[in-house]
């Protein structure tokens, strides 16, 4: 077998000797690679070297009447727990990997000495682990030594004095005060990561189906599971395992956590995608398993959107689990169990397992530590701890649960009780009256490379989510006005639940190896693909009676706006001749304007060359001077004349030297900026391409780094407030990362940043360890530097790694590490970012619908007729109100197909009252939470000016409408 992530099959033919009547046999396979036993058609058991599971009980005790002959079959696979990686485990992939089968045999097991040996490494443990100072150390040392003494291993009639030593230790209680550990079997499974999605559906059966059978033998065991995409891919692959989960989870035992379609990106997604992974994950456990999820499951995400308790909240979740901030290199978190508000207040319990694990294996040494480690003791008595193997699948053991069942109430030791989550919350609810509150961000101090590696999965992940806003606005427009057509439901939850499926916390992030990056991106094209169809009929539909027949009559043009605001912009279409052409148009909020001809600006752009051979542009807003390399060398406000660059050179590209410790694609370290190298070489210097009128535009290549080169189209304008970069990059680096700089003549100890539904602000200066571990921090569409009365926004339209630090902005553009992926972001980018300085505040100053309109781009299509009214769906009365979501009401909005939601948020972070106005015919309005349920007292009276809804600082709402 080769590693391509194939498996082979062996037919296992045993035969049992007659002579082991009534003992437990056991079939032992031991290899390399990963398996699974399969026995009348069906998986019963996982086989993980790595995992602990290397064998398959066949009998507990051998009767005369169960056959003594019998056929499996063994499914190996060629990668083990974590992959298949060459010389170190996160190297890419060893394509010349052999698997070895080093062990298959019949064997007899022998159960009271495994119990002897359990018992023994117990006690050891206790001896070693609680110290000299502790009389319950050396009770536990005589009672080993006295085992040894009484047991003969050669006469089995001894084991059970011996055992009966271990059991008094064992029995001897707690006093009341002792700390409750709330044991919970678990298994994360990385949807995809060393191994491609393929595989992890392999990984899901195997380790799913061996704790089933665990719970068969062990009915106190309980199991939390996260992740509605893997229980859907067993549900179609191994529909009988999947009916006996199902059972378990009626029986209370499989317990579905977590709420959400993957274990996402905490970071990185949109707003709305978030509500989705949300809608999606909840709606299949309702469908499924009759009940949604009460607790927010995402241990291993490399940071946590402040904005995620208002989502959880609106989804029916109050209750958060997670470790990964126990990863932090600077900083160690100061809690385990607190209170953690978001931006708009909201407020969810928030709980790390204080062993700073998901994957314990329950011994004597992380029950210890999760009791010493808690950093909320006084505060809380009770703490989760997670058993079984993990990232790669395999989950608990019965090893995992023997060792558990001896610490279930042992003096000296823990209280360890089998629980579940709903358990433990419940109890950290009745003593979470003395919790600490933490506001604000969940920042991990580690991996913030994983802003910037595999650009092109980012720009995919940016322009789905783009292509799906504007499919399901068009269509529910579509809908509203013409009976005929159908919303495309189903086909938008299979192209939604791709994108959802590569927001998983290892590709978004671009920390999986190269196979995944072609599904990840083969997935994107599919959504590109299938979005643009859906698109095309719903403007057809909407548009019908205006659009241009076969026949090219009245040459005129349609432009359609799928944002919540009037937009005046400069559009390209195809002229006459097939050439483009440029016009300006203004389009109304959510809807569609013909061009108007001619519509002229206030003023046109003119660009010219200067005597210095500078090259200088302006629009009537800004103006702006550039020199022979590309550098903004001066940026004004025309109507005051107000600088807004400082030290004469901005948009500079500079290359650093990025060489993490160990994580490559995850991590860039604080000392990359000590590396920091200009980019200078010019290959061909600024010229002018279009000397102005709708637009001027100038371009210009560098060579970047060694074998790099990189040219970019420099666009202003007519009327539009920011300088626009269009770059492309031939990328061919190892281990560097390029950036783009504009130094500002702004003075401000806080930059803002865009996230979900919102922003927040985050110092520009690194007084503390708190301060400089967010060298390099993410944001969405701009970032923002502002002092009283003025300030600088930069927006992009794909990338998420930025920073600002003292009065410099800048972008994180690229990087190049060589694994898990060596051929990581090898190759062509191309990428729009823009420079946008402004007076006033940037809320006063509109960055944040610039930044909208620079990613979601005017619709242009051929229309017929020349003259037709403007008309809007939808319009909102306060700048300070997105509208950011249109769609049809799934399943669960009362059972009302036909009812719309459209989601608003509050983005200036202010107490308002906004009017939604819309001229559909509206039945009926009610507030809903964000899984489309009503709420109650939801209902809104429709006045003459439309809904009246009222906002708090970035606060959400979404609206039946019906």
């Amino acid at each position: 077998l080769s590693s391509r992530w194939e498996t082979c099959w062996f037919k296992v033919e045993l035969s049992i000797p007659v002579e082991w009547a009534g003992q437990e046999v056991h079939f032992v396979w031991e290899s390399d690679g990963e398996g699974m036993v399969w026995r009348d058609a069906q998986p019963v058991q996982g086989l993980t070297k790595e995992g602990e599971k290397t064998s398959y009980i066949l009998t507990r005790s051998l009767k005369e009447s169960e056959p003594h002959s019998l056929t499996l079959y063994v499914e190996l696979a060629c990668n083990g727990l974590f992959g298949a990686g060459k010389g170190s485990m996160i190297a890419p992939p060893d394509p010349d990997r052999r698997v070895t089968l080093s062990k298959a045999e019949l064997v007899v097991f022998n159960r009271d000495v495994y119990e002897l040996l359990v018992d023994l490494e117990i006690l050891l443990d206790m001896a070693q682990l609680l110290g000299e100072e502790n009389q319950r150390s050396f009770q536990a040392l005589y009672t080993a030594n006295q085992m040894v003494n009484v047991c003969d291993v050669t006469d089995p009639s001894t084991f059970p004095a011996a055992r009966d030593l271990a059991a008094a230790i064992f029995s001897q209680r707690n006093g009341e005060s002792q700390h409750t550990i709330h044991a919970m079997g678990h298994c994360h499974i990385d949807s995809a990561w060393l191994w491609p999605y393929e595989e992890t559906i392999r990984k899901c059966a195997r380790s799913w189906v061996t704790v089933v059978d665990l719970m068969e033998h062990n009915p106190e065991l309980t199991f939390a599971c996260s992740q509605a995409q893997q229980f859907e891919w067993v549900r179609s692959c191994y529909p009988g395992l999947y009916a006996r989960i199902r059972d378990f989870v009626a029986k209370g035992q499989f317990i579905p956590v977590g709420g959400t379609w993957v274990e996402m990106d905490g970071n990185l997604p949109s707003g709305e995608s978030m509500v989705r992974q949300f809608l999606q994950g909840q709606r299949f456990f309702q469908e499924q398993f009759g009940r949604i999820c009460s607790e927010f499951w995402l241990p291993d995400t490399f940071g946590y959107s402040a904005q995620l308790p208002q989502l959880m909240r609106g989804c029916g979740i109050q209750r958060f689990l997670t470790q990964k901030l126990s990863w932090n290199l600077v900083n160690s978190f100061p809690h385990h169990t607190f209170f953690w508000e978001g931006i708009d207040g909201s407020q969810v319990l928030t709980h790390f397992p204080p062993g700073d694990s998901y994957g314990m294996h329950g011994r004597v040494e992380e029950v210890l530590k999760t009791v010493k480690n808690n950093k909320d003791k006084g505060r809380v008595n009770h703490s989760a701890f997670l058993f079984g193997f993990g990232d790669g699948g395999g989950g608990p053991t019965q090893k995992m649960l023997d060792r558990m069942k001896r610490m279930s109430d042992t003096d000296g030791l823990p209280r360890v009780q089998i629980s579940t989550p709903d358990q433990l919350f419940s109890v950290l609810e009745k003593e979470s009256s003395q919790l600490c509150t933490w506001v604000g961000e969940l920042f991990l101090e580690l991996h913030n490379g994983t802003y910037t590696t595999q650009a092109q999965i980012k720009k995919g992940n940016r322009e789905c989510e783009r292509i799906l806003h504007d499919v399901e606005v068009l269509s529910t427009l579509a809908v509203a006005q013409d009976r005929e057509f159908q919303y495309p439901a189903s086909q938008l939850q299979r192209l939604w639940r791709l994108l959802l499926l590569n927001q998983f916390h290892d590709v978004l992030p671009g920390s999986c190896i190269q196979l995944v990056v072609e599904d990840a991106l083969q997935y994107y094209t599919e959504i590109r693909r299938a979005g643009a169809q859906l698109q095309e009929e719903a403007v057809q539909s909407l548009c019908k009676d205006l659009l241009q027949p076969e026949g090219w009559s009245t040459q005129s043009t349609l432009v359609l706006n799928t944002l919540s605001w009037e937009r005046t912009e400069v559009i390209s279409r195809p002229g006459p001749d097939g050439a483009e052409t440029l016009a300006l148009v203004t389009v109304p909020s959510m809807g569609y304007a013909l061009v108007q001809e001619p519509f002229m600006p206030p003023q046109h752009v003119r660009v010219w060359e200067m005597e210095d051979a500078n090259i200088y542009m302006e629009n009537g807003v800004i103006g702006v001077c550039l020199d022979a390399m590309g550098h903004v060398i001066s940026l004004r406000l025309l109507d005051s004349g107000r600088e807004s660059i400082a030290g004469g050179c901005a948009n500079q590209f500079a290359l650093f030297d990025d060489v993490p410790l160990y994580w490559d694609a995850w991590d860039v370290m604080d000392y990359h900026l000590e590396t920091r190298k200009p980019v200078t070489t010019v290959l061909e210097p600024l010229k002018i391409i279009l000397a102005g009128g709708l637009r001027g535009s100038v371009r210009f290549s560098l060579q970047v780094g060694k074998s790099s080169t990189l040219t970019q189209e420099i666009i202003l304008d007519a009327m539009c407030p920011y300088l626009r970069f269009q770059t492309q990059v031939e990328w061919k680096e190892a281990h560097k990362f390029l950036k783009v700089e504009f130094p500002v003549h702004v003075r401000s100890t806080n930059a803002t940043y865009e996230i979900q539904f919102g922003h927040l602000q985050r110092p520009t200066h690194w007084n503390t360890s708190w301060d400089w571990a967010r060298f390099e921090v993410w944001t969405h569409k701009w970032l923002d530097l502002s002092e009283h009365g003025f300030g600088v926004a930069l927006l992009n339209d794909c990338k998420y790694g930025a920073s600002a630090h003292r009065n410099v902005l800048s972008l994180s553009l690229l990087r190049a590490p060589k694994s898990p992926d060596s051929t990581a972001d090898m190759g062509l980018h191309q990428f729009t970012y823009a420079v946008m300085p402004h007076h006033g505040s940037f809320q006063e100053a509109g960055v944040i619908q610039q930044a909208y309109n620079l990613n979601f781009p005017l619709h242009v299509v051929p229309a017929s007729c020349a003259q037709c009214p403007a008309w809007s769906a939808f319009s909102v009365s306060s700048p300070a109100i997105v509208l950011e979501t249109v769609k049809q009401a799934g399943a669960g909005a009362e059972d009302r197909p036909e009812a719309v939601v459209v989601r608003l948020y509050e983005a200036h972070g202010s107490t308002v009252t906004a009017w939604l106005q819309t001229p559909l015919p509206i039945k009926e309005a009610t507030l809903c939470d964000l899984l489309e349920r009503p709420l109650e007292q939801g209902h809104l009276p429709l006045e003459k000016q439309g809904l009246k809804l009222s906002f708090t600082p970035f606060r959400v709402l979404s609206v039946l409408l019906v």
